[in-house]
């Protein structure tokens, strides 16, 4: 008779290991990360960095499980096309080491307890949390496929954290809330064409619509348009100075850093390479915690 491995149940070193890093892909923890940051960072200039050390714990975790919950969604309701990119094939649902079920089950139940967490502040933060998820689960996922419209919309679950982060300390959305809110979703628009310009072949593969197309190319003007909504940020900038008391150094240094992400947006219109795109997209990486950390600090 020919032995069988014998399973105890117990998973292994090297299987808990793996599955935790296959829940890692599916929340995309970094990106969660930097999300988290900004509604913090929110959270902070509001609060002059006197808020409590437990709330900003608390806006940390509930940010990140909502956040997490977002984006485990988006993988279920993508599987299909992610397995036809390079850059998303190795995903765990798309892949199939994990299956839809347990996917929307680990979404359902990190969605709870972040919106629960939310709440805790103040019903408006929760409902803003609550939105967030909704609008790139429901709304952007979907329409990716559909129309470059999905590069506004999923601008507006993405610029959510920072004023979750306001309404958390000040229990209603105030003008602060609004401008900020205003700054990270004219900001998303260079870094996410960036983005796009970039994986143009691999989103073209799923179908997927980010970036203008014209004559079944990209957008020749896509640097233009990039230079049009960060330029947009500057008198955003000037209203705060203007009308809400934000110092003038801080002022100054949130326009130098506008003007450097405009020049980049200048550099992809005039040459229109990869190289201009890279550039421009690891700027928006920087430019977005910078800018808040200006309001902040100075």
């Amino acid at each position: 008779m020919k032995e069988g491995k014998v399973h105890t149940g117990v998973l292994s070193v090297n299987e808990v290991a793996a599955k935790i890093q296959d829940y890692l892909l599916l929340i995309k923890v970094r990106l969660s990360s930097v999300v988290v940051i900004s509604s913090l960072l929110g959270y902070i200039i509001v609060s002059g960095g006197t808020g409590h050390w437990l709330d900003v714990w608390k806006l940390f975790f509930g940010g990140f499980l909502v956040t997490g919950a977002a984006n485990a969604l988006n993988q279920v309701f993508e599987k299909d096309y992610d397995i036809l990119m390079t850059r998303t094939a190795n995903r765990p649902v798309a892949a199939g080491r994990m299956k839809p079920t347990e996917g929307i089950i680990f979404a359902g139940l990190s969605c709870l307890v972040g919106i629960l967490i939310l709440a805790s502040f103040n019903p408006i933060t929760g409902l803003l949390g609550m939105l967030s998820l909704i609008l790139y689960s429901f709304v952007y996922t979907p329409m990716k496929r559909i129309s470059t419209v999905a590069v506004p919309i999923g601008a507006i679950p993405g610029a959510l954290p920072v004023m979750i982060g306001v309404t958390a300390y000040e229990g209603r959305i105030t003008m602060l809330a609004l401008v900020l809110f205003v700054i990270q979703f004219l900001w998303q628009f260079p870094h996410f064409w960036a983005i796009g310009f970039l994986g143009y072949e691999d989103y073209a593969k799923a179908g997927y619509k980010l970036v203008p197309i014209t004559n079944g190319k990209l957008d020749r003007n896509l640097g233009l348009s990039s230079m049009f909504y960060s330029g947009l940020i500057i008198p955003v900038a000037l209203f705060m100075y203007i009308r809400m008391d934000m110092s003038l150094l801080s002022t100054c240094i949130v326009l130098l850093l506008t003007f450097i992400y405009t020049y980049y947006g200048y550099r992809v219109q005039k040459e229109f390479t990869k190289a201009a795109a890279l550039k421009l997209m690891f700027f928006s990486f920087l430019y977005l915690p910078l800018v808040l950390m200006a309001y902040w600090l100075v």
